[in-house]
């Protein structure tokens, strides 16, 4: 795409706004009254996140994951343990999370601590999924250079047979939940001239929530 029609790519938001007063005193009820209404405007998957993580040399990397449970404790998802991001949560457990629903102008930004749920949830999330999910888990090695496609279809044609009779797989043992525990969440509601609503709330030592305003 040419320099300049990117440049030129803007939008005047304009659709809702955001004041203190107006937001709840615990960052867990804003998000999920925030995701209601995201669910009740069908945004496009709405639970989609970017997860953010550090290697140990400092070098951040982020891609794409589903937020499955939320909670007062924290953020749930689930992953390869021995994928690209899960050496790098073993490595340096403080990560970020974000959230955009563009079709209501909100960003949501959390940072946070992760750490594994316990092997009973996982197992029985992971039993809940349809069979060929079940199944990708087991056949993907997941951030794993393969030769080829043909790799993941061979293996998942082998563990279609294997499986045949059997409804549900055992939970593999690299496979599972993390949790993030927030310390930071910030809502981000875009306004016009783009002077956009920031609200933040930071986790005090003492376990309780400061609210603030931020500058755009």
């Amino acid at each position: 795409m040419a320099r300049k029609k990117l440049a030129h790519l803007r939008e005047d938001y304009s659709k809702k706004e955001l004041d203190i007063s107006d937001v709840s005193n615990n960052p867990i009820k804003q998000f999920e009254t925030w995701m209601k209404e995201a669910l009740k405007s069908e945004v496009p998957e709405p639970n989609a996140m970017t997860l953010s993580t550090v290697s140990p040399d400092g070098i951040p990397s982020a891609r794409i994951v589903l937020l499955k449970n939320l909670d007062e404790n924290g953020f749930t998802f689930f992953t390869n343990y021995k994928s690209h991001k899960g050496k790098e949560m073993a490595k340096n457990k403080n990560v970020a999370l974000t959230f955009v629903w563009l079709g209501l102008e909100r960003q949501v930004r959390i940072e946070g601590v992760v750490q594994k749920i316990s092997r009973k949830a996982s197992k029985k999330y992971f039993q809940s999924r349809p069979k060929k999910s079940q199944m990708g888990a087991w056949v993907s090695s997941q951030s794993k250079v393969i030769k080829n496609r043909s790799v993941l279809e061979k293996s998942m044609k082998d563990l279609e047979k294997r499986y045949q009779d059997e409804d549900v797989l055992p939970c593999p043992p690299h496979w599972g939940g993390y949790i993030v525990q927030p310390v930071l969440i910030e809502f981000w509601q875009g306004r016009r001239s783009r002077l956009h609503d920031r609200i933040q709330y930071k986790l005090s030592k003492k376990g309780k929530w400061k609210m603030e305003r931020l500058a755009p």
